[in-house]
């Protein structure tokens, strides 16, 4: 794995004794000298670039690497040549680190170097089967036509998960308000009646009781209550970020909830189909398609799956017999697979597929938004009445008895 690039600022001249400064990206002060003396510049002094103290250079997302394959896509097939393509986006890019990015990979290609292998030294940015995809592309002559597949694969992948996110940000976030506000009343409205009913002189229902006793609950161990989630939101994430079993345990799990978990398996199956179809029609051996889209599956159990049915099919299985013998896809899945292999066009097939899926994860996160809408309401609804109802039944009752 190569060492992690820094942007460096340097002083200098050039071959015909000009004064010249600008960035450069390099593993080292050493590298960026090296780099700088092939360009014919002499440097007198390289340093680290400063980071500024608030904010900084917004960050390279997944979105942005779909755009910029969608735009060298385009140019490319506009006829421009690649190494041109590459400086243009890069010089008309707003994020100072994408265009040190491009600008680091056109260099490598102006050196003579391939451009799968100038993308490889940024795995964060592209994974395997992106330059997987593009050395094929260079092989076979057909970049334009390989970075059209690619940009249409990202864009897809980018929706699907744009998809997800809206099922789980909606709930969560309106849950996260919910809490907030029923704590608030809880610590700083609730104890406001328990004074006034502590003049009543007589015995408070029972439902006000237990508010009352949760109003004190948090007021005396709140923050530590608080803290405590907090602490174990993090420990966990940790623990997640590290632990691929306990990733794989909480995989299995959300595939077991209800309707969220049918989500989750309708955007695997589209993952799967989408990658091995973009794959199967870019030329790629069909073994290491299925290494790559068990990767891009996004869920442990369809990539041990995939995994399986890759082993199986290695050893001269069809490929629809093996997807079948793991019982974790649809059986409309495995028959048009099987039509593919036995019609030539599994790429074809696997697209239609991954279309069909798509468009399913997409109706169902409508569906489930327009579902949770009125069920979250009717939850905010029981618990801030049930609180302002525990707060004015004492009140009721004593004028039932007036």
């Amino acid at each position: 794995m190569s060492k992690a690039s820094t942007t460096f600022v340097w002083n200098g001249t050039d071959r015909s004794g000009n004064k010249r400064a600008g960035e450069i990206v390099a593993s080292s002060i050493i590298e960026a000298r090296n780099l700088l003396r092939r360009q014919g510049v002499s440097a007198s002094t390289v340093k680290k670039q400063k980071k500024p103290l608030f904010g900084g250079d917004p960050k390279i997302t997944a979105a942005d690497i779909s755009v910029i394959t969608r735009q060298i896509a385009t140019m490319l097939g506009a006829g421009v040549s690649l190494l041109q393509t590459l400086e243009m986006i890069g010089d008309g890019h707003s994020k100072p680190k994408m265009r040190r990015l491009l600008k680091e990979i056109a260099n490598e290609v102006k050196a003579g170097g391939m451009l799968s292998n100038a993308l490889r030294k940024h795995p964060i940015y592209f994974d395997d089967l992106y330059c997987d995809l593009v050395k094929t592309g260079e092989q076979s002559g057909a970049l334009e036509l390989i970075f059209d597949r690619v940009a249409t694969y990202k864009e897809k992948a980018e929706a699907l998960k744009s998809k997800i996110k809206k099922a789980m940000f909606y709930p969560v976030a309106v849950l996260v308000v919910a809490f907030i506000v029923t704590t608030i009343l809880l610590i700083f409205v609730v104890p406001q009646f328990e004074e006034i009913f502590a003049g009543f002189g007589a015995e408070l229902p029972a439902f006000t009781q237990l508010v009352l006793g949760i109003s004190r609950f948090m007021q005396d161990y709140g923050l530590y209550f608080i803290a405590a989630m907090i602490a174990f939101g993090f420990m966990f994430g940790k623990a997640h970020r590290k632990s691929q079993k306990l990733r794989d345990t909480v995989d299995a799990k959300l595939l077991k909830v209800p309707v969220v978990g049918e989500i989750l398996k309708k955007a695997s199956i589209a993952r799967y189909t989408r990658t091995l179809a973009t794959t199967f029609a870019s030329g790629v051996p069909l073994i290491q398609g299925l290494e790559s889209a068990a990767g891009a599956a996004g869920n442990a159990i369809y990539r041990d799956a995939i995994l399986y049915v890759r082993k199986e099919v290695s050893s001269g299985m069809p490929m629809n017999t093996a997807m079948r013998a793991t019982n974790v896809f649809p059986d409309m899945v495995n028959q048009m697979v099987a039509i593919g292999e036995e019609s030539g066009a599994v790429d074809d097939m696997l697209s239609k597929v991954a279309s069909i899926f798509e468009a399913e994860v997409d109706d169902m996160v409508d569906g489930l938004t327009s579902l949770l809408e009125p069920m979250i309401m009717a939850v905010l609804g029981v618990v801030i009445g049930g609180l302002i109802v525990a707060m004015y039944l004492p009140i009721f009752q004593m004028g039932n008895v007036v």
